[in-house]
Parts: C-alpha cells; structure tokens; sequence
C-alpha cells in the first residue's frame, strides 16, 4: 500500500505496543484457566464413602473446561458478527474488557472461599462460560479493529495472542516456584490476569489520544460508511477530511488483510463513488466457502486434533521420576510451557517458511497426518488408565511429542487462516475471513467435545 506524505508516524511504536497489548489481553481468560488446571482439579479432589469403600469423585474438569470454553467462542462468534453494527465498537470492546475483569477478580477471591466442592465446580463453569463468552465478543472486535490499520499490525496483534499462553504459563511456572503456600500462590496467579486485562483496557482507552490511530480507524470507518451508503462525493479530497472522534462498528471478523486491500483501492481509484459500487457486488457466502472450503477444512481439523486431547490428556500426564521437586514443576514446564512455545514458533515461522502452498494437495494430507499426535498423547504416562497401555513413560518422550503437536498446530493454524483470504477476490477477502472464523470456533468445539471420549479410552 502506497504511503502519502501526510500519513503521520507511529511515534515510539506506541500504537504498535498497544495492540500487542490487546492481542495478549484476548486470550488471557482461556490460557490462565487451562494452566491453573492443577489448582481446580487439587480443591475438587475429594474422596466419597460408598458402602464403606473410599470412592474419589471425578468432575472431568479439564474436559468441562475446555468444552466450555469453546462452546460460547463458537456462539459468540457468531452473534458478533450479526450484532456488531448495531452496539458501537467501543461498548463491544471496553464493555467486555471491564466484565472480563470483574470474573477475574471474582475468580481470585474465590480462592479465599471455603465451598463444598460442587457448590466450587458449578460456580467456575460458570465463571468459564461468560468469561470466555465476552473473550470472544473482544476477539472479533478486535480482529476487525487491528484490520484496519497497515498489515504489519496485524502481525504484532497476532503475535500478542501467540505469547498469551507462555504469559500464562510462566505466570504459573512462578506460581509453583514460590515459597508460599498453595493458597496464596493461586491468589496471586489469578491476581495476574487482573493487573494483566486492566492494562489491556487501559491499552485500548488510549489508542484514540495516538495520531497514527486515529489516523486509520476514522478514515477507514468513512470509507466503510461511505461505501455502505454508496453517497461517496466524487471529487472530494481526502487530504480535507477532518478526523474526529473513534471508529465505531469496526467489522469484527478475521480478515486481517482485507481492510488494507479495500483502503489500497479506495486510494487508488480515480472513481471512488464507481468503487462503493463494485464493492457492493460481492460474492455470496456459499460462492466464497466453495473457493476456501480446504482452508476451512484444514483449521477445523487442525483444531479438533489440538483440544481433543489438549489439555483434557496431556495435563493428567505424569513424571517417570516422581521423587523430588521436578514432580511440581514437570506438567508447568513439559505441558504447558513447551506447547504454547512451540505453537509460538509454529505461527512465527510461517513468516519465512510457508510450505505447501496454498493450491497444494499436500497441505490437507498433512493436516489430517496430525491425527497420529492423539494415540502417540493416549499412550504416554497418564494417570488414572483403564485400558491402554503406557508405551511412552519416559519424560522425554512426552515433551518431543508435545513440542512436534504444538508446532505442527500452531504452523497449520497460521497457514490456513492466512490462505483462505487469498483464494478470493480482495471485496471477498473479509467474507472469506468471517468464515474462517467460525470454523476455526468449530473445530475448538469440535475438538473440546471429543476429548471427553478419549479420556474415557485411556
């Protein structure tokens, strides 16, 4: 994209630091939950009588909590995408940022409450459900936000995302490592996602006092209304625009690329009221699925294999050297700390390697060969087994296994969503996007429901 002259600079990278901000605040619910499984699974870990016999009562927590983590990103998902133009961005974002905080500090100090362990689980399922149901509104919008600034933020506000789950994991790896007791050090764990969504909020409360961001989210709304409302003013200079105020109703899907293609056009067409027109004429949404359907295919399955077996298996995994204090820090460090790492790097480097193509017909094969990580998982050491044996006991092992899953997901994930906008035309780009969406929250789905059947397997 052509930069003008009058484009004002992002001072000290200011904008850029916010939205990385952001895009780490978006998955804190999910990743500080799924790591503090140990925590959960330590204060519903009671024993019955039954006819005399001591019987421990399993909630299935990680599956529950991942299922019901999902589940509202795929529901959400959808009614953001429906309701976004009539609640303001503004609302959609802040508005869920502060809810978000409020279940955070509820989560907290429910670690200084003394429940009876079912009265525990139902409240945090709940706790889960609405937590991850305003994540997924603040996901969209926030999607549809970054898109409109230069591709390049959109990179920084996905790399954001991609080191939530490290945050989370080091958060917890401190956690354990601390001197205090249990009890205070679930405290302050979960006081880190508090201070961590306050900054967020903050982060995004702020971007309207950045030149370079008001910049491109006021012009980009014109243009977006302008187009919409097909009464653009032939001959009108953009130069005398005067920019006011925040955008509002920013699209909120994931079609990172298509608002840069769309604002590219508009600063290039010697017609712009010809090209509300021609924007006005797109594909339909069955026209657009046809041409991306692999992609679509490729992120579900992607997904599905990832959750059906993560957390709700890898986290039950246990150490072959039980005696000592690696035992505390073996699932922190082999589970999550190696996963969310290598899904990093799995995204990252897809910014110099990006191999098969997007027409290719091995990219689907090899998206479905990850099918192989959920026995290779089923057959390391976990506890509480029934029928399969353990094949793979040795450390090791496991965390070869789980650094391979966890980068083969994370380099298929980025792939597929970066191709499927590439396969239509630029004014089909932002459909294409908004439907990558929604299976990339299927699969998630999809994915957290099938682990309950492979637990039972093991």
């Amino acid at each position: 994209m052509k930069v003008r002259p009058d484009t004002p600079k992002d001072r000290c990278c200011l904008v850029g630091i916010f939205f990385f901000i952001l895009g780490l605040g978006t998955l804190l619910p999910w990743n500080f939950f799924m790591t503090a499984s140990l925590y959960f699974q330590s204060r519903l870990n009671n024993t019955e009588l039954m006819n005399g016999t001591s019987v421990r009562k399993e909630y299935h927590f990680n599956n529950w909590m991942t299922f019901l983590s999902q589940l509202p990103l795929l529901v959400f998902t959808l009614l953001n995408s429906f309701m976004y133009h009539r609640i303001s961005e503004a609302i959609r974002i802040a508005g869920s940022l502060v809810f978000i905080l409020l279940f955070f500090i509820l989560t907290a100090v429910l670690v200084k409450v003394d429940m009876d362990e079912d009265l525990f689980f139902s409240v945090t399922m709940a706790i889960i459900w609405f937590i991850n149901s305003f994540g997924a509104v603040l996901q969209g919008s926030l999607f549809g936000l970054v898109g409109l600034l230069p591709q390049n933020y959109s990179a920084v506000f996905m790399s954001g995302q991609g080191l939530a789950g490290t945050f989370a994991a080091i958060a917890n790896l401190l956690a354990t490592a601390s001197d205090a007791d249990s009890e205070s050090a679930a405290l302050g764990y979960f006081i880190t996602p508090c201070v961590g969504t306050l900054v967020t909020l903050l982060s995004y409360l702020l971007l309207p006092r950045m030149e370079f961001a008001r910049f491109y989210l006021n012009r980009s709304s014109k243009y977006e209304k302008s187009a919409t409302d097909k009464l653009l003013t032939d001959g009108a200079s953009l130069e005398n625009e005067k920019l006011n105020g925040h955008a509002n109703g920013a699209v909120a899907t994931v079609a990172l690329n298509s608002s840069s293609r769309v604002e590219a056009k508009l600063e290039t067409s010697p017609d712009r009221s010809e090209q509300a027109d021609s924007s006005a004429d797109k594909a339909s949404v069955m026209e657009v699925f046809k041409k991306i359907w692999v992609m679509a295919f490729c992120v579900t399955f992607t997904f599905t294999v990832t959750l059906s077996v993560f957390p709700a298996i890898t986290v039950d995994v246990k150490t072959a050297f039980p005696h000592g204090k690696w035992q505390r820090y073996f699932i922190a460090v082999c589970c999550f700390l190696v996963f969310n790492i290598s899904d990093w790097f799995g995204r990252s480097v897809t910014t110099w390697i990006r191999w098969p193509g997007k027409e290719s017909r091995v990219f689907p094969v090899l998206v479905v060969s990850r099918v192989i990580f959920i026995p290779l998982l089923m057959f390391c050491n976990v506890e509480r087994r029934t029928y399969l044996p353990v094949l793979f006991s040795h450390d090791a092992a496991f965390t070869l296994i789980m650094a391979l899953f966890s980068l083969s997901s994370g380099y298929f994930v980025c792939l597929s969503m970066s191709y499927a906008p590439q396969l239509v035309e630029p004014k089909n780009a932002e459909t294409a996007g908004a439907l990558m969406t929604f299976f990339l929250a299927l699969g998630l789905s999809v994915g957290a429901a099938l682990s309950f059947l492979f637990r039972s397997l093991v």
